[in-house]
């Protein structure tokens, strides 16, 4: 079953939805991908600050058609007119912040040992290094190769694991090594995500309906809303 697809921005969406429509708290819900009590909690206004709403109209992401039929029927659910723009890499090497480039180093040398396929070419632009650095830490002579531990890279935010997949797929079949996927472990590892998933909507709707019973005090550490917070929280 594909998964359901929302708005970019659940939250301020289901916000504009509150002010300028007449659909059910459960079909905001529905839209929108949040738990009922999160759009209680924004109709009742209990966050520290007025949410700013975001027109899902205006942003292409649903059509007046579309609200008007989930308006006049409120067993209607709403459908996504298109998904979200989903962010593009551009041509020209990749950035990396600052804070991150003193472990490039350790990701391309987990690379070269676990993926001796991948070519220096591949692995260039993949981290957004030069191929003379690669080349270095194959050969050992780069100037801190005593130093450097293998890690992946994406754990170290260094790229996605989507496009560490597609690389290593691409340089197998060039390499002509067969890739098998073993479905026992598909099956463990996607059980396993829904599962943190599952805790993580949970985990997020328990802070809204805290709020919303005024369990717990509006937290006023950390940037935004309370309700954002808790988006953030789901996000984790």
């Amino acid at each position: 079953m594909a998964a359901m697809l929302h708005p970019l921005m659940p939250h301020a969406t289901a916000a504009w939805l509150v002010d300028n429509s007449a659909l059910t708290f459960e079909q905001i819900a529905q839209f929108c991908g949040l738990h009922i009590l999160e759009i209680q909690a924004i109709a009742d206004d209990t966050a520290a600050t007025k949410l700013t709403g975001r027109d899902p109209i205006r942003a292409g992401e649903l059509t007046q058609d579309e609200l008007d039929r989930a308006q006049a029927n409120p067993d209607h659910v709403l459908k996504l007119s298109r998904q979200p723009e989903q962010s593009r890499r551009t041509s020209g090497p990749r950035y990396t912040p600052v804070s991150k480039r003193q472990d490039k180093p350790d990701g391309i040398l987990w690379i070269i040992k676990n993926h001796p396929e991948i070519t220096d070419g591949q692995i260039s632009k993949l981290i957004g290094t030069t191929k003379n650095t690669i080349a270095a830490i194959r050969d050992k002579s780069h100037w801190n190769y005593a130093n450097l531990q293998p890690r992946d890279p994406v754990t170290l935010g260094l790229t996605s694991q989507r496009e560490m997949d597609a690389l290593v797929t691409a340089a197998a079949k060039k390499a002509g090594i067969a890739t098998e996927i073993d479905p026992a472990k598909l099956g463990e590892e996607r059980a396993a995500l829904i599962e943190q998933l599952q805790a993580e909507r949970i985990a997020a709707a328990l802070l809204a309906e805290q709020i919303a019973n005024g369990e717990v005090p509006v937290p006023n550490a950390g940037p935004g809303t309370a309700l954002e917070q808790g988006e953030a929280l789901f996000r984790r």
